[in-house]
Order: C-alpha cells, then sequence, then structure tokens
C-alpha cells in the first residue's frame, strides 16, 4: 500500500462545537464516520485502502479530542449538524457510517440530501427491538462506581452479541479475559470513549422504531454491507428491512466479516465500497 500523508482540519458545527477529521487521498470525498468505542484514528487503515480513489475525511466525532466534547443533552440532531458541517466543508458527496456512525449518516440523509452515494456497514438502527439496550442501566452503573472495566465487561457480556459461553460467564471472570484481551494503548483509547459509548447507545435506543420507513426520504444510492460471521439482528435481517425502505438501496452480505470488519479488515471492506463505485 503507498503511504500517502494524512492531513488533520476541522470544521465548525451548528451550535459552535468544533469537529475535527483526518484527510488522506485523492479524488472525489467521502466522509467516513465511525462507531462507538472507536475515533478517526481506527479507521485511519480503511481510510488508507480507499484513497488511492478518494479523498476520505475521517471524522472525530464529538468527545473525541480534538473534537469539542458532547453537550448536555447531546442528541443524534447534534451528529448529524457535525456531519453536514464537514461534508460543507470538504464539498464531500459521498459519506461511509460504520454501526453507529452508519446511524448518524443514515439520519443525516434522510433530514439532508447532501450524498449523492451512501455506504453502509451494519449500521447500529434498532427497529422492534433489534437491538438489546437492557444492559445499559447496569453499565452505568458500574461506571458510576468507577468500575470502568467492569462497564465494559458488562457492555460484552449483556448486548447480546458475546458468544454463548462467554455471555454464561459470571462478571468477574468476563472482566479478567477482557482485561488480558484488550489493554494498552488499545484499551487507553477505548477507556476514554466509555461515558460517549452510554449517551450514543442511549440514542439508539431512543430512535427505536417499529419499522424502517422513516429512511424512505433518502434519495441517495444506499450501498448496505453486513458481515456473514454477525448475527442477524446487524446484518441480514436489519439490512433487508432498510432495503425496503430506502428508495435506492441494494445490499451485500460479505463472507467471512463480522461486525467490526471496517476496523479489523480495512482491505476486504474497502474492496467491498470500490466494487461498488466501478
Amino acid at each position: 500500500m503507498i503511504s500517502r500523508p494524512v492531513r488533520e482540519a476541522s470544521a465548525v458545527s451548528a451550535d459552535g462545537t468544533t469537529v475535527s477529521y483526518l484527510s488522506v487521498g485523492e479524488g472525489p470525498g467521502l466522509v467516513l464516520v465511525g462507531g462507538a468505542l472507536s475515533s478517526a484514528s481506527t479507521y485511519v487503515p480503511l481510510a488508507e485502502a480507499l484513497a488511492g480513489n478518494l479523498t476520505v475525511h475521517v471524522m472525530n466525532r464529538r468527545g473525541r479530542p480534538p473534537s469539542g466534547p458532547q453537550r448536555p443533552g447531546h442528541s443524534i440532531d447534534d451528529e448529524c449538524a457535525d456531519l453536514v458541517a464537514i461534508a460543507m466543508a470538504t464539498q464531500a458527496r459521498a459519506a461511509f457510517g460504520h454501526s453507529f456512525g452508519g446511524l448518524v449518516v443514515l439520519e443525516t440523509a434522510r433530514q439532508h440530501a447532501i450524498f449523492d452515494e451512501l455506504y453502509l456497514y451494519e449500521p447500529g438502527v434498532s427497529i422492534g427491538g433489534s437491538l438489546d439496550v437492557a444492559w445499559l442501566h447496569g453499565y452505568e452503573h458500574l461506571l458510576q462506581r468507577g468500575d470502568r472495566r467492569g462497564a465494559f465487561a458488562w457492555m460484552v457480556k449483556n448486548s447480546g452479541f458475546a458468544p454463548r459461553a462467554l455471555a454464561a460467564m459470571p462478571l468477574w471472570y468476563v472482566k479478567g479475559i477482557l482485561r488480558l484481551a484488550i489493554r494498552g494503548p488499545r484499551w487507553r483509547s477505548m477507556e476514554t470513549l466509555l461515558e460517549a459509548n452510554l449517551t450514543e447507545h442511549q440514542i439508539v435506543a431512543a430512535l427505536d422504531a417499529t419499522n424502517a420507513a422513516r429512511f424512505s426520504t433518502v434519495t441517495a444510492h444506499t450501498h448496505l454491507f453486513g458481515g456473514a460471521k454477525s448475527p442477524d439482528a446487524l446484518s441480514r435481517q436489519l439490512l433487508a428491512e432498510l432495503t425496503e425502505a430506502i428508495p435506492r438501496g441494494d445490499v451485500q452480505i460479505l463472507p467471512g466479516l463480522g461486525h467490526l470488519a471496517p476496523e479489523d479488515e480495512p482491505s476486504a471492506t474497502a474492496e467491498a465500497i470500490l466494487a461498488c463505485r466501478s
């Protein structure tokens, strides 16, 4: 892969909050919006894999320095305003969203016809309670007690996507396993986002609806991707409902990939995106 310079810039959102982004590559612009417990640096490998064909602008969403913090009452409207600000500053006409970032892209696109093309990898959309958020109360309680490792383990154990054996283990054991598996710089980067993660999942819960009809106003050509290894609630089932609602939507289920593919498998994810453009 050719090494390309990564440039840092920022835009000012509607409420005056500064939102930073990293840019890499050449060609038409695409804004990349990442998920919870991740920042722009997480997605630089994916941006670099796309950079031969696109200029990719990777958002540092609120709560991820040097962007401003999430303010009291932070909402999906703030997230959408931030994306609009970066799209306007860069003149990008395409967006990629992963997980919670996919929800942000969809909600922005249904309210503002500013994008021609959307690429969404398992957007964090809950339909009829498809995404279990019952774990949020326990997670918040552990954070308030100062047990940050425990809060993270509680989420992993109870959010509905852990392997059955792991979900059945006692919390102290899951906590120990994760302490060994996730440590050093990776844990430090995630640990600073635990409160933002709570707020973002509360937004997902607040937007839960009985169907996907609200996305019928999305005018952009929308490419939806799911991983064959992901739970149906994040992949096949969800994407089928979204495709039915979005007028110009299509779906690909990518073999061998799971929910974190845009972070862990950037080359495969980029290949799927670029194939849609050829």
